[in-house]
């Protein structure tokens, strides 16, 4: 399984690329990585140093793959955070390329906007998703606050969760998957994710971890996209919330903000527990 994945890069910590790319390749596939940008941290530390990266250099590092003929079996692209407008652009193209060297290559597009009622990303990025990017997906993978933004609704209950997740299959992905769900009927010590595909929905509940961790999104988006690739949505979306909730089990009991990917690495590909995703 061949993945091109396009997102942020931090050199400490894991988020982006750096939170995607080992779990994809303890799974076994190969990862072609290609960085939006080059930082120390991510932002949320309250300092960081680097450079947001160009299209351009995108659009290289993409040709240059192209160049190599590989293209044809690239089986999946996968894009998280956006810099820049231009860089939007490129990862457009890029899914463009790709889906006309290979027609099923699958579009994973993590539509990073924001989270908790707050917008981080630059001007024109989230249109540019939502006008651009959307549209080319087969799989979105939006926290809450981002289907709620995509979808123009607010989303309260599971009733109004279903409509947005249809909305937005409206615009282009097929399978949608919804993180970080808290929903009226939610217990105060859990959190759910949502998933809809197909005309059917699969609701799945994991126990809520007393803080937030950078870069999960970023990890459960890459974990969703390669058990996609494998299987149908409700399997996927149990093998990545397993997962997941076990790294992120694993860094809470260390007391630490940075998900511990590498020595809780056995939970991506054994998870201790296994979470059931039930048709809602």
């Amino acid at each position: 399984m061949n993945i091109l994945s396009i997102q942020s890069w931090v050199a400490y910590g894991h988020v982006g690329n750096a939170s995607a790319v080992f779990p994809l390749q303890r799974l076994g596939a190969e990862v072609w990585a290609v960085n939006t940008v080059q930082f120390s941290n991510h932002p949320g530390h309250g300092g960081f140093r680097g450079q947001v990266f160009s299209g351009g250099l995108v659009r290289d590092c993409v040709q240059g793959i192209a160049e190599r003929g590989v293209l044809p079996q690239c089986d999946a692209v996968l894009s998280g955070y956006i810099g820049e407008a231009g860089i939007g652009g490129a990862v457009v193209d890029a899914v463009r390329q790709v889906k006309s060297a290979n027609p099923r290559a699958l579009y994973c597009c993590d539509p990073v906007i924001g989270d908790a009622g707050r917008i981080y990303v630059g001007e024109g990025i989230p249109a540019l998703l939502r006008d651009m990017a959307l549209p080319l997906a087969d799989i979105a993978t939006p926290n809450q606050f981002e289907l709620e933004y995509l979808a123009g609704t607010a989303v309260t209950t599971l009733a109004e969760a279903k409509a947005a997740i249809a909305a937005l299959q409206a615009r282009g992905p097929r399978c949608v998957l919804t993180t970080s769900l808290r929903l009226a009927d939610t217990p105060a010590d859990a959190v759910e994710l949502l998933t809809g595909e197909g005309g059917g929905f699969w609701r799945l509940r994991t126990p809520l971890l007393p803080q937030g961790f950078n870069g999960a999104g970023d990890a459960i988006a890459a974990l969703f996209l390669f058990h996609r690739l494998r299987r149908e949505a409700p399997a996927a979306l149990s093998a990545a919330a397993s997962s997941i909730h076990g790294v992120l089990r694993r860094t809470a009991a260390a007391g630490s903000k940075e998900l511990l990917l590498v020595a809780a690495q056995e939970e991506i590909v054994t998870p201790t527990r296994r979470f059931v995703a039930e048709p809602c």
